[in-house]
């Protein structure tokens, strides 16, 4: 049921942050990232690897989406705080995309070939999907924006899942004190 719940709150996540973008108000996906935090991390048995996942994620997604920015590939709305760098809703989105890949898309973990393609294949429509919405504009020519979003994230998301579970590894192992015993 958690995964169903994590799947969910992901998704309303995500609709909240571009619905509240395309209508200049940068704090919903902020907002909808908190609530979705807070439960994953109350019910989450994996709470110290989901939060380095999550901190993770915010700054791959903000280097990755200020590129975008810069380059002109992506125009941002709301873009706070500053229109040439990734904005605050588009960092919620990446945290809360972090929250699922320990739950909901574990799968992706131990296959990498399809975490590939679903992010090469799953991005570059979410990123459409949001212009639609208003959230962000492409170029007059969305071909290169496009094909850049899909090797950006054919490579990110496996990369996401390894570091998921490498995170889960080192949470799972024992500490050992100053006297290299287990505690």
């Amino acid at each position: 049921m958690n995964l169903w719940i994590n799947a969910i709150l992901y998704q309303a996540t995500w609709l909240i942050a571009i619905a509240g973008a395309a209508h200049d108000c940068w704090w919903a996906g902020l907002l909808a990232l908190a609530v979705f935090a807070v439960w994953q991390l109350a019910t989450s048995s994996l709470r110290r690897a989901d939060v380095l996942l999550v901190l993770s994620a915010a700054s791959i997604g903000f280097g990755v989406d200020s590129a975008f920015a810069q380059t002109g590939l992506l125009t941002y709305a709301a873009a706070t705080p500053w229109e040439r760098l990734a904005p605050i809703w588009i960092i919620a989105l990446w945290m809360s995309f972090a929250l699922t890949l320990n739950h909901s898309l574990a799968y992706l973990k131990t296959h990498p070939l399809f975490a590939s393609a679903l992010g090469g294949i799953g991005a570059p429509l979410a990123y459409l999907a949001a212009a639609h919405w208003g959230a962000l504009a492409f170029p007059a020519v969305q071909l290169p924006s496009l094909l850049l979003l899909a090797a950006t994230w054919a490579v990110l998301t496996p990369a996401l899942c390894r570091l998921a579970q490498e995170l889960c590894l080192r949470s799972a192992a024992p500490s050992f004190a100053l006297h290299g015993g287990p505690q």
